[in-house]
């Protein structure tokens, strides 16, 4: 069921129970753009200011994430960019570059 509801379509999506908005005439941030807003996230979750986004990076390669960050990442990262990962999806990210590349491929469905 798709509903009008400023500038954005609201879908309900009665298998999950909740409430899908696609946002219209919002173009899809780029790569650097998730990019530097994932510095932001590792910074403040890390508490690294000096921090390297690579797509390359991943857990082995900071000292401080550790299981505990990890999570917090991933929360972070769902509020920050107004996503939901799938268990699955998570637990198949290898690196930061598979991480951009989920968020890429969910741009546009905002989950509310």
């Amino acid at each position: 069921m798709w509903v009008r509801h400023s500038g954005r379509k609201r879908f309900k999506d009665w298998k999950l129970g909740r409430v899908l908005f696609i946002f219209e005439g919002k173009t899809s941030m780029n790569t650097e753009e998730i990019t530097s807003m994932l510095k932001s996230v590792f910074q403040k979750v890390l508490e690294e200011k000096d921090i390297t986004i690579t797509r390359e990076l991943a857990a082995k390669d900071i000292a401080k994430w550790d299981s505990l960050r990890h999570i917090q990442l991933i929360s972070e990262v769902e509020r920050v960019f107004e996503i939901k990962f799938k268990l699955r999806e998570i637990m198949h990210m290898n690196n930061v570059g598979d991480l951009i590349d989920l968020i890429d491929s969910k741009q546009g469905t905002r989950l509310a």
